[in-house]
């Protein structure tokens, strides 16, 4: 008797491991094949400033670790990620602490049909707050404050 839990419990864990594997796969796939795709379909248009400083830099670090999902520009990329220029993420709903949590540890999705962003690899705390400067750049060049 002990033996057949032992048994259920062990192909229970092993389930549910297989599980988990397949699911954070499918995370990293989504994000890999929209970094691939090169193919990019913008959901808003983004008027962009004149940048200077951490937006500017922070304008790189989004480029390499951010565009291939959320668009250039962050205007998003219809089939991969939505568009960070849009009243949803203004700082009143989504301040600047959720930015800075995102990338370290994704995010499950809850405002649009782009499923869970998976964690960033490679992407420093320095870089998310550049990174933020320049969202919050873009945002206020287009009416979101």
């Amino acid at each position: 008797m002990a033996h057949k839990n032992t048994y259920t419990v062990l192909a229970a864990a092993i389930l549910a491991l297989g599980g988990y594997i397949v699911w954070s796969q499918q995370s990293v796939d989504v994000a890999a094949n929209a970094q691939t795709s090169g193919a990019q379909k913008p959901l808003v248009n983004v008027s962009v400033p004149a940048l200077t400083g951490p937006a500017k830099i922070g304008e790189t670090a989004f480029n390499a670790k951010c565009a291939a999902c959320h668009g250039t520009n962050a205007a998003g990329n219809d089939g991969a990620g939505p568009p960070l220029i849009h009243k949803i993420y203004e700082p009143s709903h989504h301040g600047d602490g959720a930015f800075l949590v995102a990338p370290q540890n994704g995010v499950r999705a809850h405002h649009w049909p782009f499923g869970d962003m998976p964690p960033v690899k490679g992407v420093t705390q320095g870089d998310v707050k550049n990174i933020i400067a320049y969202v919050r750049a873009l945002q206020r060049q287009n009416g979101i404050n």
